[in-house]
């Protein structure tokens, strides 16, 4: 099922997207035609085989890749390179070690020059957000693997995007921790209000965070189906409880599995 909506309510288009990685034994086509508008303060998740093109969709979208033919707009503006605008959290934290929570949050401001004291003012606002507030002094190193990763979503937040990008940011971390982050980045959502693009391969968070779940076919990657999650929020693990929610998990996974056979056939 796909959902029609308004182009004056597009926050990124995706037109025509492919990418091609040229090697030494010849080239590899990693996207095929991929065509998508996300809207504003839409989250969507993606799933998909491995390999499928996932990440190289964000990193496109990012700016950290070119596609090999179509573009990327967000705001209206074709992506030519990273930039404002753009909020992007990978599985692995990259946070500065030297730093502290609230200079790492801070980086990002700082670059844009704003003024110290209003930087400080800002940091200090997302990390009480994510649950750190009590942390601001601290290194990566004294923090858990969940929180160094409220820490990246805080800077993520901090520099203003409209758009957030976020590649499979829990995978590397433990059912409990998973879950807590899954509430705390719904409930910033909901304050913040960004448009999410959010991978991740666990068929059940991609369908308790999205209003819309993104299946890609397997390499070359393309987009297969589309599946609106009609429930309501707020999400909590309570909703994974419910008939509703595991029926479409179930479909869902159902989707995601015959693809993986037709891959490895």
């Amino acid at each position: 099922m796909i959902r029609e909506c308004e182009n004056s309510n597009i926050e990124i288009e995706i037109k025509d997207v492919s990418k091609v990685y040229e090697g030494r034994t010849g080239s590899s086509v990693a996207l095929e035609t991929v065509n998508l508008d996300l809207m504003h303060n839409e989250f969507v998740t993606v799933v998909g085989p491995s390999g499928c093109g996932k990440t190289t969709l964000l990193n496109i979208i990012a700016g950290l890749l070119e596609p090999s033919t179509g573009y990327v707009k967000i705001g209206g503006n074709v992506v030519t390179g990273p930039g404002k605008g753009k909020g992007v959290v990978f599985q692995q934290y990259a946070l500065f070690p030297w730093m502290t929570v609230l200079k790492n949050v801070e980086f990002g401001l700082k670059l844009k020059h704003v003024p110290k004291k209003e930087r400080t003012a800002i940091a200090e606002s997302y990390i009480k957000l994510v649950g750190l507030k009590d942390f601001c002094n601290a290194y990566p190193k004294e923090l858990s693997g969940g929180m160094k990763q409220r820490v990246a979503i805080a800077r993520a937040y901090a520099s203003k995007p409209s758009v957030l990008l976020l590649d499979e940011p829990f995978g590397a971390l433990d059912a409990q921790t998973r879950a807590q982050l899954q509430e705390n980045l719904l409930n910033t959502w909901a304050q913040e209000k960004k448009t999410c693009f959010f991978i991740t391969h666990d068929v059940e968070e991609a369908v308790l965070l999205a209003q819309r779940v993104i299946l890609m076919s397997a390499r070359p990657g393309r987009i297969k189906e589309i599946i609106n999650i009609d429930l309501p929020y707020p999400r909590t693990q309570q909703l994974k409880l419910t008939r509703e929610f595991n029926e479409i998990k179930n479909l869902l996974w159902s989707k995601v599995y015959e693809e993986y056979l037709d891959h490895i056939k």
